[in-house]
């Protein structure tokens, strides 16, 4: 999977070169590649914003930038499908470990990272005209850009692609696979601080084990996020 990312931080993105991202470049599972927006600009101050049409609060991320940008990534890309760009923005749908799991299997994701009170609305239409376009939020809130939401997106969708994690089985005893949050987890010693690894779990009756965890499962779903039962 190639993954391209425009910041006008990319120091930001630093991080991607450590951990089972890092391991995964390292071997050739991912290939990443980070662009400053302010490299396309040509005025002395490399001004990627101006004062909003209508008038408001707040500046906007000016379209010739973002255009050119978006142009000469595509364009050194290898054809061989056309891109998914994903813009971070709370206006945008809801990322879920579903989204996740259908981004991992594109060959190519270009993150846009806006700043400000967003970017100009008509680099999303010219996007469009070069490959789809999906407008994600992480959830009801608002980060000052979108670094920290492309970084966490990222994230949760390599460590989907093939290879990158050492046991795939266990991606499938996760949160939200299965539409409920994780069973609480126990290693050794079976007492710490007065407390002690549930009888069950050390029972090695792997059916009982099996219908614990479950239990465990829909209590948990039922406390932290009743939301996902219905």
């Amino acid at each position: 999977m190639r993954i391209d990312v425009v910041s006008i931080f990319p120091p930001f993105f630093d991080v991607l070169e450590v951990s089972l991202v890092g391991k995964a470049r390292a071997k050739g599972l991912l290939d990443i590649h980070v662009h400053d927006l302010r490299a396309h600009t040509h005025d002395r101050h490399r001004t990627v914003d101006d004062t909003p049409y209508g008038g408001g609060a707040g500046m906007v991320m000016k379209p010739e930038p973002w255009g050119e940008a978006l142009d000469a990534i595509v364009s050194q890309a290898a054809p061989v499908a056309p891109p998914t760009f994903i813009f971070p923005s709370p206006a945008g749908e809801l990322f879920t470990q579903s989204t996740a799991r259908e981004l991992s299997t594109c060959p190519h994701l270009i993150f846009g990272c806006g700043r400000y009170e967003g970017i100009d609305e008509r680099v999303f239409e010219y996007a469009g005209t070069l490959g789809d376009v999906r407008m994600i939020s992480l959830g009801d809130y608002v980060l000052n850009g979108g670094e920290v939401a492309s970084m966490a997106m990222i994230e949760a969708i390599s460590r989907l692609i093939p290879g990158m994690v050492g046991n795939p089985s266990s991606l499938l005893e996760e949160s939200h696979e299965d539409g409920l949050l994780e069973y609480p987890s126990y290693t050794k010693p079976a007492s710490w601080r007065g407390r002690d690894v549930p009888d069950v779990l050390l029972s090695g009756h792997h059916g009982r084990v099996a219908e614990w965890r479950h239990e465990m499962q829909l209590e948990r779903t039922r406390e932290r996020r009743p939301d996902l039962l219905d």
